[in-house]
């Protein structure tokens, strides 16, 4: 009798906690017709090694297979040419597919028929470096870019004399002249001749109608493109802010950001569209197109004919003078579920590596004082990117990384997938009480996107949450137990997964990449969460074959669920099935999945486990540790022998599946000082004005008022074994800072928070000869500029501010290993 009581009383208790269970509802079962093809007149989709590309109404094929590629941004011209090799590597290691690059106008003819193709304006060598490092390359050879570049990238003597962005016929000639000269610079290097080159992107942010525009102007562009020699499988136009184009003659691309810094706003903005999913529309609110469309663009009407392609995910922001926002890594990470979960079949981020305009005596970013629409630095060109100016790589890196990982694995699967919308959707992107969540399938099989932040909006806390997913085989609901989805969490979930042969019903971890380990198995890579349990869920038949012995396992209706699974870097089941390799399923902690790099090293890929800066190339494995002398990693397969290296290298450890290796670099001893020469005036009023009625960056006579540093480098701050870089950091409050090398300026900042860093090694020692001083503009109480609240200086009840609160000289030492 008391066991029947107690049966009753857990019957019941586990009925009333189901009860209080709230199921979020995805009907996935409707039928989804074939993509459509050949109604897209784009150029030549075959290489000369039978590879084909090529587009349809919903994703990109490569050699006829899907395919779901990851673009990244980096402007050669705004990067030293000697280290592109080393940067288009690192890219690679992130999981990079495709580097995409601004052709800047103004870069290579500032004076009228004089083209300056050398150095770090040789856009031959960085294609070709791009595809030594197994990266394919869109090439956006505008003629306008914008790329918060003076004029747009038009040249002066362009501008003054002359209609642009139209098919005025002066113009469309000197459109065709810089046509041509891309054209030689690309010549054998596009996809027809077996080279990198699969696309070419004409114009940026073009919403213009009226005789001679719109749409009729980008068919003059690609004529002129074509004309040029540049036959490529795709060609492309920004789709966002009303964009026109000629349909079916090239495919929109669309992005979005986690903050608009073109705002005119100096206060904390409303929810970002970015981080809501999107189901009827492609085109992620504002982002900053100069020019106002005059009409619904072409984007919104051709959504059935051409797949979702990205271009300008931003996984950083541009510093502009009235508007400072500084991202998180959460804030970008937070962004990919999303955009994924809203049917983008082509990620592509700007910018993906950080730059520097080039020095001269003619200033070249984008300001009032010319006409733009923003003040941007003179010189610098952080971006907050994933890997900044001088290579170095930022948090956000490692936050992406096994999203890349997830594409190159499962990408194909993906491609096809359609967007499956959930019950209840937030009504607007500014609304925060509904959970947001959005389902890509084909089949039975999918995956679930779950999103629960937002930049600077606390999202609430959702108890006891399951999901309930009507698939064409059946309904499945899912996890076993109810989740809490907390402030700042975002997943994504597999469904119904292939794991070589054994189906996964579900994960309640992300699912990061399959790797082929030879006769050892086929391993499966899952990335925990923090905080949330993971559950592995099988058909009970196929469970049979699974071996678990550190997990619980349970049945109940025909699943076996295997829970308590510890993350790390052992196995956390294997599948054995008779005559098939073993399956290896491994779920690492949320910090191992983000410090997980696949790269080829002796001989074959290998998974890399490193919270250091690491890629693998031209035969090497590369490590770059900031600041920390000992340098770290950790590989699986193991090596049959000790790799050869720049510095004494140890085994040091088994690590679950992975051989780790340590070596330890001779400690950088050079230091930095900075006197200060000059006390800061009072900085004059900032005025407003502009085409946004904004403040406005100070004029030049304004920087009489800053305070002044000399600074001092040891005799030993640039040497030392290992030492890849040397990093200058300073940390300044203020409006502007500026560093110079006797009166040239090396490099400007505008404060927002962000340690400010210049790399010593990229300056010439005529540069670095000169005495070095640093300038820092005041930055008054009552400024109209926006800066993040948790970065706005205490005054103190002074009426402005100018401080250097620290400098000091990082080291980048690097490990250099060979076979």
């Amino acid at each position: 009798m008391i066991k029947t009581l107690l049966a009753l009383a857990c019957l019941t208790a586990a009925l009333c906690a189901r009860a209080e269970e709230r199921l979020l509802l995805i009907d996935a079962s409707a039928p989804v017709a074939a993509p459509s093809t050949g109604h897209l007149k784009l150029g030549t989709a075959v290489a000369p090694n039978g590879q084909r590309l090529a587009v349809n109404s919903r994703y990109l094929s490569l050699d006829d297979q899907p395919w779901l590629p990851v673009m990244g941004e980096f402007h050669y011209s705004r990067s030293p040419a000697a280290s592109w090799e080393a940067e288009l590597l690192k890219m690679k290691a992130a999981g990079v597919d495709i580097v995409a690059s601004y052709v800047i106008w103004n870069h290579h003819e500032l004076n009228q028929g004089h083209f300056d193709w050398q150095g770090n304006r040789d856009l031959r060598r960085f294609v070709q470096l791009a595809a030594k490092a197994g990266l394919k390359a869109v090439v956006r050879i505008g003629p306008w870019s914008h790329a918060e570049v003076r004029f747009g990238g038009f040249p002066d003597w362009l501008v003054n004399s002359m209609p642009t962005r139209s098919n005025d016929a002066q113009y469309l000639l000197h459109v065709e002249r810089f046509y041509a000269q891309i054209g030689q610079q690309l010549k054998d290097l596009l996809w027809k001749d077996g080279g990198p080159v699969m696309g070419l992107q004409l114009e940026n942010e073009y919403n213009l109608s009226g005789p001679g525009r719109g749409a009729e102007h980008i068919a003059a562009l690609k004529q002129l493109a074509i004309k040029a020699g540049m036959d490529v499988p795709l060609y492309t136009v920004t789709g966002w802010d009303g964009a026109v184009y000629p349909s079916g003659e090239v495919t929109p691309v669309f992005g979005g950001y986690p903050d608009e810094p073109w705002s005119k706003s100096a206060t904390e903005l409303p929810a970002k569209e970015t981080y809501a999913f999107r189901f009827d529309s492609r085109v992620s609110g504002d982002l900053g197109a100069q020019t106002a469309a005059s009409a619904r663009g072409t984007a919104e009407t051709d959504i059935a004919l051409t797949p979702f392609l990205g271009a300008e995910y931003g996984v950083g922001l541009p510093a502009m003078y009235r508007r400072r926002t500084l991202v998180s890594a959460d804030d970008i990470a937070a962004m990919l579920p999303v955009q994924l979960g809203s049917g983008v079949n082509l990620l592509g981020y700007y910018m993906f590596h950080g730059g520097r305009n080039p020095r001269g005596d003619f200033s070249l970013e984008e300001s009032t004082a010319s006409g733009g629409y923003n003040d941007t630095p003179r010189i610098n060109y952080d971006f907050q990117a994933p890997l900044g100016p001088d290579g170095q790589q930022r948090e956000v890196l490692t936050r992406l990384r096994p999203f890349h990982l997830f594409l190159a694995s499962y990408g194909a699967q993906l491609a096809t997938m359609t967007v499956r919308k959930p019950e209840a959707v937030p009504p607007h992107p500014t609304e925060l009480t509904t959970p947001r969540l959005a389902l890509r399938s084909h089949g039975d099989s999918g995956f679930l996107f779950v999103n629960n932040h937002v930049r600077q909006h606390a999202m609430p806390e959702f108890r006891d949450l399951r999901f309930s997913l009507k698939l064409p085989g059946g309904t499945l609901t899912l996890p076993r137990e109810a989740i809490t989805l907390r402030n700042g969490d975002s997943f994504i979930w597999p469904i119904n997964l292939d794991l070589d042969g054994t189906r996964l019903v579900y994960a309640s971890a992300q699912v990061v990449t399959r790797f082929d380990a030879g006769p050892a198995g086929i391993v499966h890579v899952f990335m925990a969460a923090a905080d949330q349990p993971v559950e592995l869920a099988f058909s009970a038949a196929d469970a049979t074959h699974v071996q678990a012995p550190q997990t619980q396992r349970s049945e109940d209706q025909g699943q076996v669920l295997f829970k308590g699974i510890q993350p790390g870097t052992s196995p956390a089941l294997t599948i054995n099935k008779p005559g098939q390799r073993p399956v290896i399923v491994l779920v690492l902690s949320a910090a191992q999945g983000r410090s997980l790099v696949l790269g080829e090293f002796a001989g074959r890929k290998r998974l890399l486990l490193s919270e250091q800066q690491l890629w693998t190339g031209n035969g090497g494995l590369e490590l770059r540790s900031t600041g920390e002398p000992r340098l770290r990693f950790a590989i699986y397969p193991a090596l049959a022998a000790k790799p050869r290296a720049n510095l004494p290298l140890k085994a040091v450890d088994q690590d679950g599946l992975f051989q780790v290796y340590e070596a330890t670099a001779q400690a950088f001893a050079g230091q930095v000082s900075a006197q200060q020469t000059r006390e800061a005036r009072p900085a004059p009023k900032i005025q407003r004005g502009g085409h946004a009625g904004a403040a406005l960056q100070p004029i030049p006579e304004a920087f009489g008022t800053a305070a002044s540093w000399q600074l001092e480098l040891g005799r030993d701050a640039l040497t030392g074994p290992a030492l890849d870089e040397v990093l200058l950091e300073l940390d300044i409050v203020g409006d502007m800072g500026r560093l110079y090398g006797g009166t040239e300026m090396l490099d400007d900042w505008y404060f927002n928070g962000q340690r400010w860093q210049i790399g010593l090694k990229a300056l010439s020692r005529d540069q670095l000869a000169k005495p070095l001083s640093l300038s820092i503009l005041p930055l008054r109480a009552d400024a109209p500029i926006y800066l993040p609240r948790e970065h706005r200086p205490d005054f103190a009840g002074q009426p402005q501010i100018a401080q250097l609160r620290g400098l000091r000289l990082l080291p980048v030492y690097r490990l250099s290993m060979r076979p």
